[in-house]
Formats: C-alpha cells, sequence, structure tokens
C-alpha cells in the first residue's frame, strides 16, 4: 500500500509539473479548459471577416486566428462551434460553448450577464444603402424598411438606445439570421437600409462587387470583446493577459494585417492597461 501511495504521489507530482506555471493558482474556470483539453469557441459563421466559412467550408477570420494563439498559450487546441447568434448566452451558460468570440460587442448588457474581456478592436454601426437612391443620412430614411441581424448590438441599439428612439419609431424594422442575405435583400430593393457592423460591411460590400451599395451615417462605436460566463472571471482575466502580451510581441499586429492590410487593433491600450 505504501507503494502505490508512493506511486500515486510521484504521478500527480509529474502531472502538476506538465502544467503551466500559472495554472497551479487559478480557478475552476481556467482548469476546466485543462483538463477538456480545447476551448470551444462560439460564433456566427456567416460573419466576416471575423468568423466565417471559406471556400473550402472552413471557418477562417481575423478572430478566429486571435483565438487560436491564444488558445496554443493557454496549451490547448481551440473548437469552433457555430451558434444561433440570438441564442448566444444561452449556450454560453449551458456550457455547450466556452467563450463567444466573433465581433462580440461589449454593452452594459452584456457585462452584466457575462465576463467580458477588454476590448480589442474598434469597430463602427453604420448604416448600408443603395447610392442611386439619394439617401445622405438617417433622417431621409423615415418611413423605410431597416435591416438588422437578430441578436446582433445594431439590432439593440436601433430598439434600445433613448437617442434613437424617434428614429425606431419611424421606421420599419426587419430582422435576418445574417448580413450577407440582407444586403442581398438590399440590392433587390427588398429593405432601404441595413444597419451593420463597418468590418462586415467593408468586406461584404466587396465581395458582392456593387459600388452602389455605400456607407451614409454611423450611429455608435461598437468595441469588440469576449465573452465568457459570469463565473468564469480568472478564464477572462488570463485571456486578457494573453492578448496584451500578444500586442506586445507582435502577435496581433501580424494578424492584422493579414486580415486587414494594416494593424487595427486596439491592444496595445489593453497592453498599456496592465
Amino acid at each position: 500500500m505504501k507503494k502505490l501511495t508512493m506511486v500515486l504521489a510521484l504521478v500527480m507530482a509529474l502531472l502538476l509539473c506538465a502544467l503551466p506555471a500559472w495554472a497551479e493558482e487559478t480557478d475552476a474556470s481556467i482548469q476546466y479548459i485543462l483538463d477538456k483539453g480545447e476551448l470551444i469557441l462560439g460564433l456566427d459563421d456567416t460573419f466576416p471577416p471575423m468568423g466565417f466559412r471559406d471556400d473550402n467550408n472552413e471557418i477562417v477570420g481575423y478572430d478566429i486566428d486571435l483565438a487560436k494563439e491564444v488558445a496554443s498559450r493557454l496549451g490547448v487546441t481551440l473548437k469552433t462551434q457555430p451558434i444561433e447568434w440570438d441564442a448566444k448566452e444561452l449556450e454560453l451558460s449551458s456550457k455547450s460553448i466556452d467563450c463567444i468570440w466573433n465581433g462580440l460587442s461589449i454593452t452594459p448588457a452584456r457585462q452584466e450577464s457575462m465576463s467580458m474581456t477588454k476590448g480589442y478592436m474598434n469597430n463602427k454601426i453604420v448604416l448600408v444603402v443603395k447610392g442611386d437612391k439619394g439617401y445622405a443620412a438617417k433622417e431621409d430614411l423615415v418611413g423605410k424598411k431597416i435591416a438588422v441581424q437578430n441578436g446582433s448590438f445594431a439590432q439593440e441599439v436601433l430598439e434600445e438606445y433613448e437617442e434613437y428612439k424617434d428614429f425606431y419609431a419611424s421606421v420599419d424594422v426587419l430582422g435576418y439570421d445574417e448580413y450577407l442575405t440582407a444586403l442581398m435583400d438590399l440590392q433587390q430593393d427588398g429593405v432601404d437600409a441595413v444597419l451593420i457592423d463597418l468590418v462586415v460591411a467593408e468586406y461584404r460590400i466587396a465581395g458582392l462587387n456593387d459600388d452602389n451599395l455605400v456607407l451614409i451615417d454611423s450611429l455608435e462605436d461598437d468595441i469588440f470583446g469576449v465573452g465568457f460566463r459570469k463565473e468564469d472571471a480568472a478564464l477572462r482575466d488570463k485571456v486578457n493577459a494573453i492578448l496584451a502580451e500578444m500586442a506586445q510581441d507582435g502577435a496581433t499586429a501580424k494578424i492584422s494585417e493579414k486580415w486587414f492590410g494594416k494593424d487595427i487593433s486596439i491592444l496595445e491600450d489593453v497592453a498599456a492597461a496592465e
């Protein structure tokens, strides 16, 4: 029995030595990921260039590359899990996924329901219209049809922000599961405008090769962050620290240049705040 006890003690010691040094002093949220050996990332896989399917049906994107590097530095693999965007909080709380990392806007409501990282990108919520219609600002869209993605920050801005309540009351809002369908409906005059994330609008418009789709107004700044379960603060903090490290060693700049042709991240600000 003494020999068995000694063997078990030795095995446990070796296992502890194999873990990253920081793992010994963290709470259950990090150990849960280490024990699984994977970080499951929930995303809307129609949200380029943050996370989407390429021509080979592989999930790729700026957020995916960031998350792969973070997972590597955690010592686990990344698994991407497409979800219904308007059910993202339920997917997270039920542990179907470990984080929401897909152009997720930091909002007061989400900070209440999730543990949100610091911002890593500054986006905007903009209106896209057909240039030949003569619309120049949101005021020109009174009485018109506005498309939004269900569960998006754009939808929240339009439907819940006090400063847009009169505009919201003056338009007909249509919800879509993803933005590409909304933009194609705009091309066919099914809607008069799409309220959308700037980074997605620029990518999709370039892909549609339609010079008649133009941006006319910016409603809100939109800071992207990563969402974790409310009780997973230690995991959130570790990801914050890794993102700061990536900003300092140039990893985020390299990923940003790959997808945008320049470094548009704000992770230097995160690093400076650490």
